[in-house]
């Protein structure tokens, strides 16, 4: 694992502030990666940041290799299903509501927040350093900053925030840049403490992991270029080649409702490389995260996302399933983040990085629910 500089407070950042916007103490962290962020094109171009996995595996949610060829790995598949071309009834609705598990629980719902300094947290504060696993290539979210390439976002402003919490001012942070697919695995083996990536609360995910609270509400976008006259997940769809990421809620969407359009799912390692194969003409779109599509707008000025959200997700903070001290204490620092309201860390740090690329409207972190003591919802 390589480490890079320490820097000072707010480095990487636009306007230099500290986590949650309010400059704060010095924070050094060490981006631990492979690769760094390739050069921007010009108009009608993304700024696409080449990356390597640390671990030498497969292309990160951010990694590209090459403009001018196909992402390793990527591969076109028809779902069988219905192909008519003249369907007059229109589609039957995508589900918004929250994913129930089999045990009765929203899928959202985590430990309450404790203060206190269990097992795993004292683990991290003995050891002196946190260890995050990150995207780096995730416009907006997480990513290598061109101008000094230091890892930025607000996944990162958020990462900074719970390190200053276990560790006091000035902590040591490592920042890991790691694949979409080797989230859990790498939790598992205990390479790293946390994901602060963008992730999906899902209940097939908790088989695997624990989550904090949700801190960003998002749902599923196709996002396209104008001039392939897409509008959302309807029949403009029909027929075309779509893309997505491995191991993400947009592929099981997809495989789910693709075969209703006939839609030819296109496969690559993550959803950066999907705008890559877009813009070689090689899928006529993508879907991804509405948060993270408004990324790509923000990169690439001749693609947006269209149509309704067509689900309801939250992101998590993921920690070891055993780990549920650290996240309690996880779950205390974001109730202490997303207070106050637009006073709050979280919404400096949302209008910092995301407020000027998105369409909602006064965007509020998810409300918290809970599955453990009293109260639990």
């Amino acid at each position: 694992m390589t480490s890079g500089p320490h820097h000072g407070d707010g480095a990487g950042r636009p306007d230099g502030a500290g986590p949650g916007g309010g400059g704060g103490g010095r924070l050094r962290r060490r981006a631990a990666a492979v690769g760094v962020a390739a050069a921007g094109a010009a108009l009608g171009a993304a700024v696409l940041l080449s990356a390597l996995p640390p671990d030498g595996g497969g292309a990160d949610e951010g990694g590209v290799a090459d403009r001018a060829q196909r992402p390793p790995g990527a591969t076109a598949e028809r779902p069988s299903g219905p192909g008519a071309l003249d369907r007059p009834e229109p589609l039957p609705p995508v589900s918004t509501t929250g994913e129930v598990c089999a045990d009765g629980l929203d899928a959202s719902a985590s430990y309450r927040p404790s203060g206190a300094s269990g097992e795993a947290v004292r683990r991290v504060q003995q050891r002196g350093r946190l260890i995050v696993g990150v995207d780096q290539g995730s416009y907006l979210w997480g990513f290598r900053t061109p101008d000094t390439g230091d890892i930025a976002g607000f996944d990162i402003d958020l990462a900074m925030a719970i390190a200053e919490d276990l560790l006091g001012p000035d902590p040591d942070v490592v920042l890991r840049a790691i694949p979409t697919d080797a989230r859990q695995r790498l939790l598992a083996e205990g390479q790293i403490d946390m994901v602060v990536r963008a992730m999906s609360v899902t209940c097939d995910r908790w088989r695997e992991v624990a989550f904090s609270n949700g801190y960003f509400e998002t749902g599923q976008r196709v996002v396209a270029p104008g001039e392939a006259k897409i509008t959302g997940f309807d029949e403009t769809l029909r027929g075309r080649r779509v893309c997505s990421g491995e191991t993400t809620t947009a592929r099981a969407l997809l495989e789910e409702r693709g075969p209703e359009l006939d839609i030819e799912l296109v496969r690559a390692p993550g959803h950066i490389d999907c705008l890559v194969l877009v813009q070689l003409g090689e899928a006529d779109a993508l879907m991804t995260d509405g948060a993270l599509a408004a990324g790509h707008a923000a990169q690439d000025p001749a693609v947006a996302a269209v149509g309704e959200e067509l689900t309801r997700e939250v992101y998590g903070v993921a920690m070891r399933r055993q780990d549920v001290d650290l996240v309690r204490r996880v779950n205390a620092v974001l109730a202490q983040y997303t207070a106050g309201g637009g006073q709050s860390a979280w919404r400096r740090s949302h209008d910092r990085w995301l407020a000027d690329h998105t369409d909602e409207e006064s965007p509020e972190p998810p409300a918290p629910r809970y599955r453990d003591g009293e109260g639990a919802r």
